[in-house]
């Protein structure tokens, strides 16, 4: 979906109809960035095709530079879109993290993004964004995550399609996104994902957020 540009032209609208309270997740992962870092912080987002997280951020916080990183190129596009004016504080990068700038950043972001991507390859991604941290810099993340067994994915997934009827979802299209997410996403239990950021570089893990099927950490780069 993030190659079709009908697919990325339509973004915008799912996330406040699939994740509970998207907009107060932004808010809180602004608020939780701004606890530790300076009022002209460098950020870094990954994830950041779209840029629904970049323009929350700049908005609120208006000191703050950030680079942010994606592997759409189309999603990218959408960014620079739905950015406008505020792109002079923002630089893109078309890739993996690999394309990021070596920073040092004052903090990091990556929202709705790692459970696209498989526990190996996760658990590189954030020691690379670790890399590129400076100590004790925040990195807040949210994404699915829910048990893994089977009883309980059942119930978490009966629950993210009954949140998006709820939320104007066609009930097909819901129930289509619930096949689609349970047959190709990398989803992980809460325990694994806090152990991926603790095992990798970050300290005082701690859940500021769940909504269902979702659930956001803020986490410290250790020295």
């Amino acid at each position: 979906m993030f190659t079709d540009p009908e697919a990325v032209a339509r973004y915008a609208e799912g996330p406040p109809r699939n994740v509970p309270g998207f907009a107060d997740l932004q808010r809180m992962a602004t608020l939780l960035i701004a606890e530790r870092a300076p009022e002209d912080a460098s950020v870094l987002v990954v994830g950041a095709g779209g840029g629904l997280e970049l323009k929350v951020f700049a908005q609120s916080q208006p000191q703050w530079r950030f680079d942010g990183v994606d592997p759409s190129a189309e999603m990218l596009k959408l960014a620079e879109a739905t950015l406008g004016s505020l792109m002079s504080r923002v630089h893109l990068h078309h890739g993996y993290i690999d394309v990021a700038p070596e920073g040092p950043f004052d903090a990091a972001a990556c929202l709705l993004t790692l459970h696209f991507v498989s526990p190996d390859e996760r658990a590189r991604l954030i020691r690379e964004i670790r890399r590129r941290l400076k100590p004790g810099a925040p990195l807040v993340v949210a994404h699915l995550s829910f048990p893994r067994s089977e009883a309980g994915r059942a119930t978490w997934l009966s629950r993210y399609v009954s949140f998006a009827v709820s939320s104007g979802v066609a009930p097909d299209k819901a129930a289509n996104a619930r096949a689609a997410i349970d047959a190709q996403l990398p989803i992980l239990s809460p325990e694994q994902d806090e152990a991926i950021l603790r095992d990798n570089g970050f300290t005082d893990v701690t859940l500021f957020y769940m909504g269902f099927t979702f659930r956001g950490w803020v986490a410290y780069a250790g020295g």
